[in-house]
């Protein structure tokens, strides 16, 4: 039983991976954390499983990390800090790594950890009206975790673009950096996403499988090392003053120091 999220599977074997915490525009505490990644455990060993969506419940997809929780981990002693970090990087890594088709369905805005999230999926379709953004730079953070998978869907050269100005962009703009495959009406959403899902109703489960693994070997590199040097960095903002500011300003609804 899950508190942050729900899935349900159909009877052709379609699970959908939902986002379930409105009141916080699906933001990710350490429970959500948790629970993807015991999700996509449990998901990627089902049998019966043969592709996965992923989306959000309510008007957003995710607005990123939780900021209350990123608050008690500027708090925190060291050791509390790496432990909470690899849950963020260990669950990053077992949806990208999910030996299923994950489809991104993004119903609704992205930001932070939310792009994260739509990068570990194989295709990602989003409704035209929604916004992205890398946003952590605001808070005085940096996109650490979720870095390795937004460049290897991205690329360098278009990563540099948003990943550092938290700036705010379109759906069409998302198409166009690679993030998401196509940007459609709302109502054209379910179909859009039915049309991503059809085809590996009729292809088999393991090739799939093999054939998603060997994509992932012969892409960008993030493996341990690279998982565990965004830890490192995310602690270190944890850590650092600008983060304090940033998330101070943000909770007391006022300019952060640098922002003029």
């Amino acid at each position: 039983m899950y508190n942050t999220i729900s899935i349900g599977v159909d009877m052709r074997g379609v699970a959908t991976l939902t986002l379930d915490r409105v009141e916080k525009h699906n933001a990710m505490s350490a429970e959500m954390m948790r629970e993807l990644t015991e999700a996509a455990h449990t998901l990627g060993a089902d049998k019966s499983v043969r592709v996965v969506v992923l989306t959000g419940a309510g008007k957003s997809f995710c607005a990123g990390g939780d900021l209350a929780w990123m608050k008690e981990q500027m708090a925190a002693d060291p050791e509390t800090r790496f432990i909470e970090a690899r849950k963020l990087a260990e669950m990053l890594q077992a949806l990208n790594t999910l030996p299923k088709p994950l489809i991104g369905r993004l119903q609704g805005n992205a930001f932070g950890g939310g792009v994260g999230l739509a990068s570990v999926c194989d295709v990602a379709i989003g409704v035209e009206s929604l916004s992205m953004g890398l946003t952590e730079t605001r808070l005085g953070l940096i996109p650490a975790t979720i870095g390795p998978y937004v460049l290897s869907r991205m690329g360098e050269a278009m990563a540099r673009r948003v990943f550092m100005s938290a700036r705010l962009f379109g759906a069409e703009e998302a198409v166009s950096l690679g993030l998401l495959a196509k940007a459609v009406p709302a109502d054209a959403l379910d179909a859009s996403v039915e049309a991503e899902v059809k085809p590996y109703l009729a292809c088999a489960p393991e090739a799939v499988a093999r054939a998603k693994a060997l994509a992932r070997r012969l892409g960008p590199r993030i493996d341990d090392e690279v998982i565990d040097h965004t830890i490192g960095e995310l602690v270190a903002c944890w850590d650092g003053d600008e983060a304090k500011e940033g998330v101070s300003a943000f909770f007391e609804k006022r300019k952060a120091s640098w922002n003029s």
